[in-house]
């Protein structure tokens, strides 16, 4: 518990350092729609590297099955998304109301909504709904372990989906790692499946998955 303390007290200085890391590169290219050339080359065994956002980042191609669930119109839609930072353009979007909630829970939505480029993987209502509802209960009332979850979920830098497609780790602010990978048209995150992808915010790009990710300590 004291080193989950520990993780979540340093949460704020590891966004600052990884968003410095991304914008310290130089890039000003935008997030690349699938299909598209890689932006970097990442190393063999090495996290991927995030591609910078510029102002076209919002013009993006989402894709997926579920983007037909979003909101048409409005704060919740893809347009009203592009806008806002990503905590608070989740919560205009009605299927990810469970999300926000936890996020409200852990005290986490200062903290992202003041991140710079970030990676978010968001599960949808669906994802946390497979959870055994007294277990979902438990997670939500421990805040430390709550936090942990939510951050194995965020990565610094925006990454696009060919990065995505490569299959190169990603490290995320929890500090363990998700493996992205594509099958056919398919992208998945370890086992969850891309529901949703390449949708953006002022401040983060979105791959709304629906499985619950769980870090490898938990």
């Amino acid at each position: 518990m004291k080193h989950r303390l520990l993780a979540v007290s340093g949460l704020a200085v590891s966004l600052a350092l990884g968003t410095a890391a991304c914008s310290s590169s130089g890039s000003s290219s935008s997030a690349a729609p699938a299909g598209s050339a890689p932006a970097s080359s990442a190393s063999e065994g090495s996290a991927a590297a995030p591609v910078a956002a510029g102002s076209g980042a919002a013009a993006a191609m989402d894709f997926g099955s579920g983007c037909s669930s979003v909101p048409k119109s409005g704060a919740g839609s893809f347009n009203g998304m592009a806008t806002a930072p990503v905590a608070t353009a989740a919560s205009a979007n009605p299927v990810l109301s469970t999300l926000v909630t936890a996020v409200k829970k852990a005290g986490l939505v200062d903290t992202l909504n003041s991140a710079s480029n970030i990676t978010v993987f968001a599960p949808d209502n669906a994802a946390f709904a497979k959870i055994p509802s007294a277990t979902l209960a438990k997670v939500l009332a421990d805040k430390a372990e709550l936090t942990k979850i939510l951050t194995y979920h965020v990565a610094a830098g925006r990454y696009a989906p060919d990065q995505l497609a490569a299959g190169t780790t990603i490290k995320t602010l929890e500090g363990a790692t998700v493996t992205p990978s594509k099958m056919g048209g398919s992208y998945e995150v370890n086992d969850a499946h891309v529901v949703c992808g390449n949708v953006q915010t002022a401040n983060a790009t979105v791959y709304i998955i629906d499985t619950v990710l769980m870090p490898p300590s938990s």
